[in-house]
């Protein structure tokens, strides 16, 4: 069991929020939202659904830039305290 921890970007853009994933950008990981948590609940749901697309495809995760993406062997959770002056946020995925 590997865990993944992604970057996420979660910013404001004109009268809606934008979200992306800067590791799976390549692979299609972004989306919006009227608020920034349907944004944020949005890009979670595509985070995962490019990890799994990915997998059942037979290629691999990424696995870096370590400021976009953590990986670790040994079961894990991520805790996101969100600073209401910070935009980006973590999620995590397990693969």
């Amino acid at each position: 069991m590997k865990t993944y921890i992604f970057k996420v970007v979660v910013e404001p853009d004109e009268d809606v929020w934008t979200a992306y994933c800067p590791a799976l950008l390549r692979q299609g990981a972004s989306t919006w939202g009227v608020t920034k948590e349907e944004a944020l609940s949005n890009i979670e749901e595509v985070v995962r659904m490019v990890a799994e697309s990915l997998l059942e495809d037979g290629e691999p995760l990424p696995e870096g830039p370590t400021d976009e993406v953590q990986v670790s062997d040994a079961p894990s959770v991520a805790v996101t305290i969100q600073d209401p002056t910070s935009t980006t946020v973590t999620l995590t995925a397990v693969g």
